[in-house]
């Protein structure tokens, strides 16, 4: 939902299209990551596989591709959490909502991954009951609104008057953000039980789901809002579909995406901290510092507050839709 309208405009509307074609290379990437975490069930992921498999030095490069990765999740997430919140409480600065939202994402996952877990479980119920709303509300109004045109419900999968390979293409690129964070599952090796036999399953099955689930989203949302009319904002055009099905969606939407964000962020900002302790730990970063485990919790604590800090600092350089790009 978050990237739905950035995604309309750079696949000329093609957002269900995108979304699919990115789902069949990310189950590749799925399948393979679950492979090698059998192999080596570790927090370094795919710095670890690399290293060991091909060479060390490939193995560091890799491992910085990834942290760069990571970084840009929390980054962009937390621009848009602030960016919403700003929305629903314009009398608070947006730099105001950066330092509230970078600062609660790290101090929750200094508290532990089974901290982050409970809540991420809670957040994922929550959003489930909207996102179950949303359907029902959005299936009224359409069916509501009837259309003599035939291609109308196919038009979200292939509008010859809008469609453009290059277009599609390039929205592919981005929808993959639709995806983005599920290969950090290999980077809890070490949390999980039998991470030789549920890595696999959990990283297969969470793409798998967020694909399917992603799709029947936008569909709805472009039935309800056809690509040929603007949206009033491109960072939230989804909030105002929601909005358009059924008015309180707007702020129950806008909420939920906040909640959403608020999620992922936490759960990359994780990730990202795990992999610098796998890094580190092997002496492609200071060990020192990056490969410090904070006793009590079990958590890299220092990496965890490298990377809030990181994500702080992009809030305020980039924008959502270049981060998204």
């Amino acid at each position: 939902m978050s990237v739905f309208g950035v995604l309309s405009d750079r696949g000329h509307g093609h957002v269900v299209t995108t979304i699919l074609i990115a789902m069949v290379a990310m189950l590749f990437t799925a399948i393979s990551y679950g492979r090698m975490a059998r192999a080596y069930p570790s927090a370094g992921s795919a710095f670890t596989y690399v290293g060991q498999e091909i060479n060390p030095a490939l193995g560091y490069v890799t491992g910085w591709s990834m942290v760069m990765d990571y970084m840009l999740n929390p980054i962009i997430c937390t621009i848009w959490c602030s960016q919403q919140a700003h929305v629903f409480a314009p009398g608070v600065p947006y730099w105001v909502w950066a330092v509230f939202f970078a600062l609660v994402f790290t101090l929750l996952n200094i508290q532990g991954v089974k901290t982050s877990a409970r809540v991420n479980s809670a957040l994922a119920a929550g959003m489930g009951v909207v996102i179950a709303i949303f359907f029902v509300v959005a299936a009224r109004y359409v069916l509501g609104h009837p259309h003599d045109d035939a291609g109308f419900y196919t038009r979200p999968f292939y509008d010859p008057s809008l469609w453009n390979t290059k277009a599609v293409l390039g929205g592919t690129s981005i929808a993959v953000l639709t995806y983005i964070g599920f290969d950090g599952i290999s980077t809890l090796s070490e949390e999980a039980e039998n991470p030789r036999r549920n890595i696999l399953l959990a990283t297969v099955l969470t793409c798998v789901v967020i694909g399917l689930l992603s799709t029947a989203e936008v569909y709805a949302a472009q039935l309800a809002w056809p690509a040929s009319e603007p949206f009033p904002d491109e960072t939230t055009a989804f909030v105002y579909v929601a909005g358009r099905t059924w008015a309180p969606l707007f702020a129950i939407v806008g909420f939920t995406l906040v909640l959403a964000n608020f999620g992922s962020g936490m759960g990359a900002q994780f990730g990202a901290a795990r992999l610098l302790f796998g890094m580190g730990r092997s002496n492609a970063l200071p060990k020192s510092f990056f490969g410090a485990i904070e006793p009590k919790r079990h958590i890299p604590r220092n990496n965890v507050m490298f990377v809030g800090a990181a994500s702080l600092i992009g809030a305020f350089i980039l924008d959502f839709d270049l981060g998204g790009r």
